[in-house]
Protein backbone atom coordinates (compact mmCIF):
# COMPACT_ATOMS: atom_id res chain seq x y z
CA UNK A 1 0.00 0.00 0.00
CA UNK A 2 1.36 3.41 -0.99
CA UNK A 3 2.26 6.04 1.57
CA UNK A 4 -0.21 8.45 -0.03
CA UNK A 5 -3.02 5.92 0.46
CA UNK A 6 -2.08 5.33 4.08
CA UNK A 7 -2.05 9.08 4.71
CA UNK A 8 -5.49 9.33 3.13
CA UNK A 9 -6.81 6.59 5.42
CA UNK A 10 -5.50 8.46 8.46
CA UNK A 11 -7.15 11.69 7.29
CA UNK A 12 -10.43 9.93 6.54
CA UNK A 13 -10.49 8.29 9.99
CA UNK A 14 -9.90 11.62 11.74
CA UNK A 15 -12.55 13.37 9.59
CA UNK A 16 -15.01 10.60 10.41
CA UNK A 17 -14.48 11.11 14.13
CA UNK A 18 -15.13 14.85 13.87
CA UNK A 19 -18.05 14.39 11.44
CA UNK A 20 -19.90 11.92 13.68
CA UNK A 21 -19.69 13.99 16.85
CA UNK A 22 -22.38 12.40 19.00
CA UNK A 23 -21.52 8.83 18.05
CA UNK A 24 -17.86 9.58 18.72
CA UNK A 25 -18.79 11.04 22.10
CA UNK A 26 -20.84 7.93 22.96
CA UNK A 27 -18.03 5.58 21.94
CA UNK A 28 -15.33 7.54 23.77
CA UNK A 29 -17.54 7.74 26.89
CA UNK A 30 -18.04 3.97 26.91
CA UNK A 31 -14.32 3.40 26.46
CA UNK A 32 -13.51 5.92 29.21
CA UNK A 33 -15.83 4.47 31.84
CA UNK A 34 -14.82 0.89 31.14
CA UNK A 35 -11.08 1.55 31.07
CA UNK A 36 -11.34 3.63 34.25
CA UNK A 37 -12.94 0.68 36.05
CA UNK A 38 -10.31 -1.69 34.68
CA UNK A 39 -7.45 0.67 35.63
CA UNK A 40 -8.65 1.20 39.21
CA UNK A 41 -9.28 -2.51 39.71
CA UNK A 42 -5.87 -3.49 38.30
CA UNK A 43 -4.24 -0.89 40.55
CA UNK A 44 -5.97 -2.34 43.62
CA UNK A 45 -5.26 -5.96 42.73
CA UNK A 46 -1.57 -5.35 41.99
CA UNK A 47 -1.09 -3.71 45.39
CA UNK A 48 -3.00 -6.49 47.16
CA UNK A 49 -0.77 -8.99 45.38
CA UNK A 50 2.30 -7.13 46.67
CA UNK A 51 0.91 -7.22 50.21
CA UNK A 52 0.41 -10.97 49.82
CA UNK A 53 4.00 -11.39 48.59
CA UNK A 54 5.31 -9.30 51.52
CA UNK A 55 3.39 -11.43 54.01
CA UNK A 56 4.77 -14.59 52.46
CA UNK A 57 8.35 -13.29 52.56
CA UNK A 58 7.97 -12.49 56.27
CA UNK A 59 7.25 -16.14 57.10
CA UNK A 60 10.32 -17.68 58.73
CA UNK A 61 11.36 -20.83 60.52
CA UNK A 62 12.67 -20.53 64.07
CA UNK A 63 15.18 -23.27 64.85
CA UNK A 64 15.84 -23.49 68.59
CA UNK A 65 19.24 -25.02 69.31
CA UNK A 66 19.66 -27.63 72.03
CA UNK A 67 21.23 -26.24 75.23
CA UNK A 68 23.84 -28.99 75.21
CA UNK A 69 25.22 -27.95 71.80
CA UNK A 70 28.70 -26.43 71.92
CA UNK A 71 30.15 -23.88 69.47
CA UNK A 72 31.39 -26.55 67.08
CA UNK A 73 27.98 -28.27 67.07
CA UNK A 74 26.22 -24.95 66.44
CA UNK A 75 28.52 -24.19 63.50
CA UNK A 76 27.92 -27.66 62.10
CA UNK A 77 24.15 -27.26 62.50
CA UNK A 78 24.26 -23.97 60.63
CA UNK A 79 26.05 -25.61 57.71
CA UNK A 80 23.55 -28.47 57.70
CA UNK A 81 20.58 -26.08 57.68
CA UNK A 82 22.05 -24.18 54.72
CA UNK A 83 22.36 -27.47 52.81
CA UNK A 84 18.71 -28.39 53.36
CA UNK A 85 16.85 -28.31 50.05
CA UNK A 86 14.57 -25.29 49.80
CA UNK A 87 16.37 -23.06 52.33
CA UNK A 88 16.98 -19.54 51.04
CA UNK A 89 18.85 -17.94 53.96
CA UNK A 90 19.89 -18.65 57.53
CA UNK A 91 20.59 -16.10 60.27
CA UNK A 92 22.14 -17.03 63.60
CA UNK A 93 20.90 -15.30 66.76
CA UNK A 94 22.81 -16.11 69.99
CA UNK A 95 20.86 -16.31 73.21
CA UNK A 96 22.22 -12.91 74.31
CA UNK A 97 20.53 -11.29 71.31
CA UNK A 98 17.34 -13.19 72.03
CA UNK A 99 17.33 -11.82 75.59
CA UNK A 100 17.87 -8.29 74.28
CA UNK A 101 14.86 -8.68 72.01
CA UNK A 102 12.73 -9.77 74.96
CA UNK A 103 13.90 -6.79 77.02
CA UNK A 104 12.93 -4.44 74.18
CA UNK A 105 9.46 -6.00 74.08
CA UNK A 106 8.79 -6.51 77.81
CA UNK A 107 11.04 -4.03 79.56
CA UNK A 108 14.22 -4.01 81.66
CA UNK A 109 12.74 -6.29 84.32
CA UNK A 110 14.21 -9.17 82.34
CA UNK A 111 17.70 -7.75 82.79
CA UNK A 112 18.00 -9.96 85.88
CA UNK A 113 18.48 -12.91 83.53
CA UNK A 114 21.66 -11.45 82.06
CA UNK A 115 23.65 -13.17 84.84
CA UNK A 116 22.23 -16.57 83.96
CA UNK A 117 20.56 -16.54 80.55
CA UNK A 118 17.97 -19.36 80.32
CA UNK A 119 17.27 -18.86 76.61
CA UNK A 120 18.43 -20.98 73.68
CA UNK A 121 20.58 -20.01 70.73
CA UNK A 122 18.39 -19.68 67.64
CA UNK A 123 18.62 -19.89 63.86
CA UNK A 124 16.11 -18.06 61.68
CA UNK A 125 15.64 -19.65 58.27
CA UNK A 126 13.50 -18.73 55.26
CA UNK A 127 12.34 -21.00 52.48
CA UNK A 128 13.00 -20.25 48.82
CA UNK A 129 9.29 -20.81 48.22
CA UNK A 130 7.31 -19.59 51.26
CA UNK A 131 4.53 -22.03 50.38
CA UNK A 132 6.97 -24.88 51.21
CA UNK A 133 7.83 -23.58 54.68
CA UNK A 134 6.22 -26.54 56.47
CA UNK A 135 8.13 -29.09 54.37
CA UNK A 136 11.45 -27.27 54.92
CA UNK A 137 10.79 -27.01 58.68
CA UNK A 138 10.16 -30.74 58.83
CA UNK A 139 13.53 -31.46 57.19
CA UNK A 140 15.37 -29.13 59.58
CA UNK A 141 13.67 -30.73 62.58
CA UNK A 142 15.36 -34.03 61.74
CA UNK A 143 18.85 -32.55 62.15
CA UNK A 144 20.97 -33.16 65.26
CA UNK A 145 21.16 -30.53 68.03
CA UNK A 146 17.74 -29.04 67.24
CA UNK A 147 15.61 -28.61 70.35
CA UNK A 148 12.47 -27.37 68.59
CA UNK A 149 11.45 -25.98 65.20
CA UNK A 150 8.65 -23.40 65.01
CA UNK A 151 7.07 -21.88 61.92
CA UNK A 152 3.49 -21.02 62.94
CA UNK A 153 2.08 -24.46 62.23
CA UNK A 154 -1.63 -24.36 61.60
CA UNK A 155 -1.61 -20.60 61.01
CA UNK A 156 0.57 -20.16 57.94
CA UNK A 157 -1.34 -22.92 56.15
CA UNK A 158 -4.51 -20.86 56.60
CA UNK A 159 -2.64 -17.70 55.56
CA UNK A 160 -1.32 -19.29 52.36
CA UNK A 161 -4.74 -20.73 51.56
CA UNK A 162 -6.34 -17.31 52.00
CA UNK A 163 -3.68 -15.60 49.87
CA UNK A 164 -3.98 -18.17 47.08
CA UNK A 165 -7.76 -17.86 47.09
CA UNK A 166 -7.50 -14.06 46.98
CA UNK A 167 -5.11 -14.20 44.01
CA UNK A 168 -7.36 -16.60 42.10
CA UNK A 169 -10.46 -14.51 42.78
CA UNK A 170 -8.58 -11.39 41.67
CA UNK A 171 -7.51 -13.01 38.40
CA UNK A 172 -11.07 -14.17 37.69
CA UNK A 173 -12.49 -10.71 38.42
CA UNK A 174 -9.90 -8.98 36.21
CA UNK A 175 -10.60 -11.38 33.32
CA UNK A 176 -14.36 -10.92 33.77
CA UNK A 177 -13.93 -7.14 33.75
CA UNK A 178 -11.75 -7.32 30.63
CA UNK A 179 -14.32 -9.39 28.77
CA UNK A 180 -17.05 -7.00 29.88
CA UNK A 181 -14.95 -4.08 28.65
CA UNK A 182 -14.40 -5.77 25.27
CA UNK A 183 -18.13 -6.46 24.93
CA UNK A 184 -19.28 -2.95 25.87
CA UNK A 185 -16.68 -1.10 23.82
CA UNK A 186 -16.98 -3.27 20.71
CA UNK A 187 -20.75 -2.98 20.75
CA UNK A 188 -20.59 0.79 21.11
CA UNK A 189 -18.18 1.03 18.19
CA UNK A 190 -20.42 -1.33 16.22
CA UNK A 191 -23.29 1.13 16.60
CA UNK A 192 -21.21 3.86 14.97
CA UNK A 193 -20.39 1.57 12.06
CA UNK A 194 -23.99 0.35 11.66
CA UNK A 195 -25.04 3.98 11.26
CA UNK A 196 -22.72 4.18 8.20
CA UNK A 197 -23.41 0.80 6.67
CA UNK A 198 -24.79 2.38 3.48
CA UNK A 199 -21.45 4.11 2.87
CA UNK A 200 -19.69 0.74 3.20
CA UNK A 201 -22.10 -0.91 0.77
CA UNK A 202 -21.65 1.88 -1.80
CA UNK A 203 -17.83 1.66 -1.60
CA UNK A 204 -18.06 -2.08 -2.02
CA UNK A 205 -20.29 -1.79 -5.07
CA UNK A 206 -17.97 0.65 -6.84
CA UNK A 207 -15.08 -1.78 -6.54
CA UNK A 208 -13.23 -0.86 -3.34
CA UNK A 209 -11.34 -3.78 -1.79
CA UNK A 210 -12.24 -5.07 1.64
CA UNK A 211 -9.05 -3.76 3.21
CA UNK A 212 -9.43 -0.35 1.55
CA UNK A 213 -12.82 -0.06 3.27
CA UNK A 214 -11.72 -1.68 6.49
CA UNK A 215 -8.54 0.32 7.30
CA UNK A 216 -10.21 3.73 7.94
CA UNK A 217 -12.64 2.08 10.35
CA UNK A 218 -9.83 0.22 12.11
CA UNK A 219 -7.90 3.48 12.45
CA UNK A 220 -11.05 5.17 13.73
CA UNK A 221 -11.40 2.46 16.37
CA UNK A 222 -7.77 3.05 17.35
CA UNK A 223 -8.40 6.81 17.76
CA UNK A 224 -11.51 6.12 19.83
CA UNK A 225 -9.49 3.80 22.07
CA UNK A 226 -6.74 6.41 22.50
CA UNK A 227 -9.21 9.21 23.23
CA UNK A 228 -11.09 7.01 25.67
CA UNK A 229 -7.87 6.13 27.51
CA UNK A 230 -6.76 9.74 28.13
CA UNK A 231 -9.15 10.49 31.02
CA UNK A 232 -8.68 7.10 32.79
CA UNK A 233 -4.89 7.49 32.58
CA UNK A 234 -5.13 11.00 34.05
CA UNK A 235 -7.52 10.02 36.86
CA UNK A 236 -5.66 6.84 37.78
CA UNK A 237 -2.35 8.74 37.91
CA UNK A 238 -3.74 11.53 40.11
CA UNK A 239 -5.60 9.06 42.33
CA UNK A 240 -2.62 6.78 42.93
CA UNK A 241 -0.24 9.70 43.43
CA UNK A 242 -2.40 11.09 46.24
CA UNK A 243 -3.06 7.69 47.81
CA UNK A 244 0.65 6.87 47.74
CA UNK A 245 1.56 10.28 49.15
CA UNK A 246 -0.88 9.97 52.07
CA UNK A 247 -0.63 6.28 52.97
CA UNK A 248 3.01 5.41 52.33
CA UNK A 249 4.47 7.41 55.29
CA UNK A 250 1.89 5.88 57.65
CA UNK A 251 2.49 2.36 56.39
CA UNK A 252 6.26 2.85 56.67
CA UNK A 253 5.89 3.69 60.38
CA UNK A 254 4.01 0.48 61.04
CA UNK A 255 6.46 -1.69 59.05
CA UNK A 256 3.52 -3.87 58.05
CA UNK A 257 3.53 -3.59 54.28
CA UNK A 258 4.22 -1.10 51.52
CA UNK A 259 2.42 0.11 48.43
CA UNK A 260 4.02 -0.35 45.04
CA UNK A 261 6.30 2.56 44.18
CA UNK A 262 4.57 5.29 42.17
CA UNK A 263 7.17 4.88 39.43
CA UNK A 264 7.39 2.63 37.44
CA UNK A 265 4.10 1.06 38.58
CA UNK A 266 1.84 3.88 37.39
CA UNK A 267 3.50 3.88 33.96
CA UNK A 268 2.87 0.16 33.67
CA UNK A 269 -0.82 0.60 34.54
CA UNK A 270 -1.17 3.54 32.15
CA UNK A 271 0.54 1.58 29.40
CA UNK A 272 -1.89 -1.29 30.00
CA UNK A 273 -4.90 1.07 29.86
CA UNK A 274 -3.69 2.65 26.61
CA UNK A 275 -2.88 -0.72 25.03
CA UNK A 276 -6.30 -2.09 26.01
CA UNK A 277 -8.05 0.94 24.56
CA UNK A 278 -6.19 0.66 21.26
CA UNK A 279 -6.57 -3.11 20.91
CA UNK A 280 -10.22 -3.21 21.89
CA UNK A 281 -10.99 -0.27 19.59
CA UNK A 282 -9.26 -1.97 16.66
CA UNK A 283 -10.84 -5.32 17.42
CA UNK A 284 -14.32 -3.83 17.79
CA UNK A 285 -14.04 -1.97 14.47
CA UNK A 286 -12.60 -4.97 12.64
CA UNK A 287 -15.35 -7.33 13.83
CA UNK A 288 -18.15 -4.82 13.29
CA UNK A 289 -17.27 -3.80 9.73
CA UNK A 290 -16.72 -7.39 8.60
CA UNK A 291 -20.42 -8.25 8.28
CA UNK A 292 -21.10 -5.26 6.03
CA UNK A 293 -18.41 -6.28 3.54
CA UNK A 294 -20.55 -9.15 2.28
CA UNK A 295 -22.46 -7.36 -0.45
Amino acid sequence: MKGRTIGRHFRDSLKSISRNGWMTFASVSAVTVTLLLVGVFVMIMMNLNKVADDLERDVEIKVIVDLTADEASITKLEEEIKKVSGVAEVVYSPKEDELNKLMLDFGDDLRLFEQQNPLHNVFYAKAVNPQETAAVAEKINKLDNTFEVKYGEGKIEKLFSFLNTSRNVGIVLILALLFTAMFLISNTIRITIVARRRDIEIMKLVGATNWFIRIPFILEGMWLGILGAILPITLVTVLYYNIHKVLEPKLAQGNLFELLDFSPFIYQVNGLILLMGVLIGIWGSFMSVRKFLRV
